[in-house]
């Protein structure tokens, strides 16, 4: 998290550079910077396994078909959008039903949001900066025979894709942080996507706990027995952590199979579906939702 701090406070010094006040600039940056830093500063005692937090979150009574095909809608509007407020409402929106109204912490959900946010503002950086023989932008740092500059037409670029993008991933974020994967699976399989696409989208999802998993449990082993007293072992223990975990994961993809055929699996992943009502509210809310941010759209186009 300390890390996708100092990128937020590079991006929005770029990002709003010449057009804020440098005072107001500054304490712009720090507090973000040191909000982020703070509050989404947490250890867990385990994995946030994503699965749990969706069992756990109120959000989950919702009608699954329902979560699903709204998200996906917000999500095509927002990509089509051509203004930055689209985007912030958004992932506004998606922060405050996903903490507030799903119960999830909000430290939790920033640990989440610290990995995918950190690879978007690494993308925003590399398409505020560009490098030229003459200083014609806001920011010129002298570079070798060039400079590196950030032009006002990278900002307001870079805003409008940042924006797009944060926008997204909080969409993503609050349908999966509300809804169980077998869940995501039925819907996909009543839309008709080929069954080869859900099971193997669901055993890499899987598979990505599974290998973790296994992870945490060797690197607790090699820490019991001194195996990071220093720098030297620890390239050698991680090393060897690495080279075993190839073989413990196909030697656990051979075990899940065998208890798969026991119980007579036949090529096809199904799980036990809990039906939940279509609320009525649930649905005005939700249609309520996609009209207003489809008037955004239309009207800040």
């Amino acid at each position: 998290m300390i890390i996708t701090a100092i990128l937020t406070m590079l991006v929005i010094w770029c990002l709003f550079y010449g057009a804020v006040p440098g005072v107001a600039l500054v304490c712009l940056c720090l507090v973000m910077g040191g909000f982020l830093a703070v509050v989404g500063r947490h250890k867990h005692e385990g994995f946030l396994v994503i699965d749990i937090i969706a069992q756990r979150s109120q959000l989950n009574k919702i009608n699954s078909p329902l979560k699903f095909w709204t998200v996906l809608i917000l999500l095509f509007l927002c990509i089509a959008s051509r203004s930055v407020v689209v985007g912030l409402v958004l992932m506004a929106v998606m922060l405050f039903l996903t903490v507030a109204v799903g119960g999830l912490e909000l430290h939790d959900y920033l640990s989440l949001l610290s990995l995918p946010v950190s690879f978007v503002l690494i993308s925003a950086l590399a398409l505020l900066v560009d490098y030229g023989s003459s200083p014609f932008g806001v920011i010129n740092l002298p570079v070798s025979q060039g400079y590196l500059v950030v032009s006002q037409a990278a900002q307001l670029r870079t805003a409008l894709v940042l924006s797009k993008a944060l926008g997204a991933l909080s969409c993503l974020y609050l349908l999966s942080l509300s809804t169980p994967m077998p869940e995501i699976i039925s819907v996909l399989r009543k839309a008709h996507v080929p069954d080869i696409v859900i099971e193997l989208m669901y055993l890499i999802y899987r598979y990505t706990f599974v290998l973790f998993e296994m992870y945490r449990s060797m690197k607790d082993a090699a820490k019991s027995r001194l195996g990071f007293v220093n720098f030297s072992t620890s390239v050698k223990t991680t090393g060897k952590i690495y080279t075993n975990l190839l073989a413990r994961s196909y030697q656990k993809s051979m075990n899940n199979f065998d208890a798969m055929e026991s119980r007579c699996y036949i090529g096809e992943i199904r799980f036990l579906e809990n039906k939940k009502e279509l609320s009525r509210l649930h649905a005005i809310v939700a249609a309520s939702l996609v009209v207003i941010i489809s008037g955004l759209t239309i009207t800040l186009h």
